[in-house]
């Protein structure tokens, strides 16, 4: 008997691997900008600094910020087998970085005037994960 292969099912969900180093001094209230200079590649602690300096009004820093983590997401998302499409699962903790890198980068583009951007990255994050959307937005 011969199994088939589900060709209409999309690529499966990715899935970043975790660093609880890097997770357990956010959570316990290191600075994000510490946790940013110790682990360059954890996009969690881009994405509280990108949050932190967007909330004091300094929507240019915020978006150098996200898109220091966005790109650093994108990296491991490519070695962890992401081929540029398919869910990013928000439930997925080590996901949650990145995500949100990719919703911070959108609403600084919409508050620098980078509409197209803005409008890209939050296309993105629908695509890639309607929870995180649900959960960023609500």
């Amino acid at each position: 008997m011969e199994t088939h292969e589900n060709l209409i099912a999309g690529p499966p969900p990715t899935h970043l691997p975790d660093n609880p180093e890097a997770r357990e001094a956010l959570e316990a209230g290191a600075q994000a900008s510490d946790v940013a200079a110790r682990f360059p590649a954890y996009p969690a602690a881009w994405a509280a600094l990108s949050d932190e300096y967007f909330a004091a009004g300094h929507a240019v820093t915020s978006y150098a910020f996200a898109r220091t983590g966005y790109h650093r997401g994108l990296d491991q998302l490519r070695r962890a087998g992401w081929k540029g499409h398919g869910p990013i699962p928000w439930e997925h903790e080590p996901n949650q970085g990145f995500l949100r890198c990719l919703n911070a980068l959108a609403r600084a583009a919409q508050a620098i005037g980078e509409k197209d951007e803005a409008e890209r990255c939050a296309q993105f994050l629908r695509d890639s994960s309607p929870a995180a959307v649900k959960a960023l937005n609500s």
